[in-house]
C-alpha cells in the first residue's frame, strides 16, 4: 500500500476509508462512511467534502505519480461511487427554489465523481437537478436542453485535454440557448482557473460547495 498524503482539513476516518477504495473493499469503505460516519452524526456533505474528495484526489495523485495502476484507480473510484449512491438518500433536502440545473461531462470525459458530487450538492441547495453523468457530445447535451428546459447549465471537465470538447460545449449550447447560465467544475479548473472567463460563462470553482452557493446566487436563492 503505497504512502498518502492528505490534507489537514480531511475527516479522521479519511486515511482508512482511503486505504478500503484502493483495497477494492466496498463492504469496509461503506462501513467506514455509513456506520463510523453517518451514523455517528457527520453529514452527508461533510462526508463527500472531509472524506470522499480527498481520498479521491490522493487516488488522482497516486495515479499520476505511477504509484498505482489504472486498474487500481478505476477499483477506488468505483468504489466511491457506490459509497456515494448509499448516501444519496440521505441528502437533507430543503424546499425546492423552482430552478432546474442541467449538470453533465463534457464528450470524452468518463470521470463523472465530481460532476455527480456537484450535482448532490446543488439538491442540497434546493434545485431541481438533472444530472446527465459522462461523456455527453453537443447533439446529446443540445436535446437535453431542450427537453428539459433548465435554468442553468453545469459543465465538467477534468484534463487539459478536454479544453476542446469543453469550448465545442459552450459553443453548441450558446448556438441554441444564448442566455443560458453555464457554470464550468472539475480538476480541469484548478489548473486553469482562467477558462472561465474565457469562454464567457457566468461562473466556475472547483469544489461542489463553492459551485452549488455560486448557482444559489446567480439565481438569486
Amino acid at each position: 500500500m503505497p504512502e498518502f498524503s492528505l490534507p489537514s482539513s480531511a475527516l479522521p476516518l479519511t486515511a482508512a476509508y482511503l486505504r478500503a477504495t484502493l483495497a477494492g473493499d466496498r463492504t469496509e469503505a461503506l462501513h467506514i462512511a455509513l456506520e463510523q460516519g453517518l451514523a455517528a452524526g457527520v453529514s452527508p456533505a461533510e462526508l463527500q467534502l472531509g472524506m470522499i474528495l480527498p481520498a479521491q484526489r490522493e487516488v488522482g495523485r497516486l495515479w499520476q505519480e505511477n504509484r498505482i495502476s489504472v486498474a487500481q484507480e478505476h477499483l477506488a473510484t468505483s468504489v466511491s461511487q457506490l459509497v456515494l449512491s448509499h448516501l444519496y438518500p440521505h441528502l437533507p433536502r430543503p424546499r425546492c427554489n423552482g430552478k432546474r440545473v442541467l449538470v453533465a461531462c463534457v464528450e470524452g470525459e468518463l470521470h463523472d465523481m465530481g460532476a455527480r458530487m456537484g450535482a448532490d450538492f446543488l439538491e442540497m441547495a434546493g434545485f431541481d437537478v438533472t444530472f446527465l453523468g459522462p461523456n455527453i457530445p453537443p447533439p446529446q447535451l443540445l436535446a437535453a436542453i431542450e427537453e428539459h428546459r433548465p435554468s442553468l447549465l453545469g459543465l465538467s471537465a477534468t484534463m487539459h485535454f478536454h479544453i476542446p470538447a469543453l469550448r465545442a460545449a459552450v459553443a453548441a449550447v450558446r448556438t441554441v440557448a444564448p442566455l443560458l447560465p453555464i457554470i464550468l467544475g472539475g480538476g480541469l479548473l484548478e489548473a486553469m482557473p482562467e477558462l472561465g472567463d474565457e469562454l464567457g460563462v457566468q461562473g466556475s470553482g472547483t469544489s461542489a460547495d463553492e459551485l452549488a452557493r455560486l448557482c444559489s446566487g446567480l439565481m438569486g436563492c
